[in-house]
C-alpha cells in the first residue's frame, strides 16, 4: 500500500506579528516545518510528500528546509494557491502525475509535534473506513452565539470534537471530494468536508492533546515546552540513561 501525505504550509500567518512567514519560524534551533517533515520522514509507512508552501517562498523552503535536512520523501514542492482548499488542490495534482497513492493524509505543516503514532493510527483508520479525522473531546462548555453575542443555545459537548490532522483518506475518495467540490464552486473548512458533501461516512480516531497547531506566539511557546519534555522523556528511556 502507497501512502502519500500533502504537507499544506502555504499560510502567512499574520496571527504571529512576524515578518518571516510562521512555518519557518525556530523551534528548538530548527524551521516549525522542518520538525514535521522529520516526523513524515521518519514514518516508515509513508512513501512520498507533497508540500505546498506561499508561492514566493519556493525557493527558500528549498533551500532552507528541504535541502539542508535532506528530506527525501519530499517529492513534489508545490505553489500554493487563494485559500488552503486551492492549495491542497495543486498537491493533488501533483500527486496524479506520479505513481498512484492509496491513501493520501493531509496535514498542517505547523502541527510540527505530530507523532509517527498518530500517523499510523490514521493509516489504520483510513485503511479500514476510507475516511478518517484524528479528534479530541471537548473539554469545555460550548455555546452557540448570534450576531448581537447573545447565547441561543448551550451544545452537549459529548458530541462534540476538536479536530486535527493529518486526516487520512482512500486516495479516489479524495479525488472525487475535491473534483466535486471544484465542479460546485464549494469550499469547505477542511478536507472532511468535502467528504462529507458526498454523503461519505467520516469517522474519528483519537487525535494528541501535544499535537498542536502553532498559529500564535503563545503556541510557539507552548510548542518549546511540549518538545523539551518529549526529548528529555526520550532520553530518560534511552539504555545507559
Amino acid at each position: 500500500m502507497r501512502v502519500a501525505v500533502i504537507v499544506a504550509a502555504a499560510g502567512v500567518g499574520r496571527r504571529m506579528g512576524t515578518e518571516l512567514p510562521k512555518t519557518y519560524l525556530p523551534l528548538a534551533g530548527r524551521p516549525i516545518l522542518a520538525h514535521t517533515l522529520a516526523v513524515l520522514e521518519a514514518a516508515a509507512e509513508v512513501h512520498e510528500a507533497a508540500v505546498v508552501v506561499h508561492p514566493r517562498d519556493l525557493d527558500y523552503c528549498r533551500e532552507q528546509v528541504i535541502a539542508p535536512f535532506g528530506f527525501a520523501k519530499v517529492r513534489h514542492l508545490a505553489a500554493g494557491g487563494k485559500e488552503r482548499q486551492d492549495s491542497v488542490r495543486k498537491a493533488l495534482e501533483a500527486l496524479r502525475r506520479g505513481p498512484a497513492p492509496d491513501l493520501i493524509l493531509v496535514h498542517d505543516g505547523v502541527r510540527p509535534l505530530v507523532t509517527v503514532e498518530l500517523i499510523r493510527r490514521v493509516i489504520d483508520g483510513a485503511t479500514e473506513h476510507g475516511a478518517v479525522i484524528p479528534t479530541l473531546p471537548a473539554q469545555d462548555t460550548v455555546k452557540r452565539v448570534n450576531a448581537r453575542g447573545e447565547v441561543v443555545e448551550t451544545l452537549d459537548r459529548r458530541e462534540l470534537r476538536l479536530v486535527q490532522t493529518p486526516q487520512g483518506f482512500r486516495a479516489d475518495l479524495l479525488f472525487r471530494a475535491f473534483d466535486e467540490a471544484h465542479r460546485r464552486g464549494f469550499y469547505g473548512t477542511d478536507e472532511a468536508s468535502l467528504v462529507e458533501a458526498l454523503g461519505v461516512p467520516v469517522v474519528v480516531v483519537p487525535g494528541s492533546p501535544a499535537n498542536i497547531k502553532v498559529t500564535t506566539p503563545e503556541d510557539l511557546l507552548l510548542a518549546e515546552a511540549l518538545l523539551a519534555v518529549r526529548e528529555k522523556r526520550d532520553d530518560a528511556g534511552r539504555p545507559g540513561i
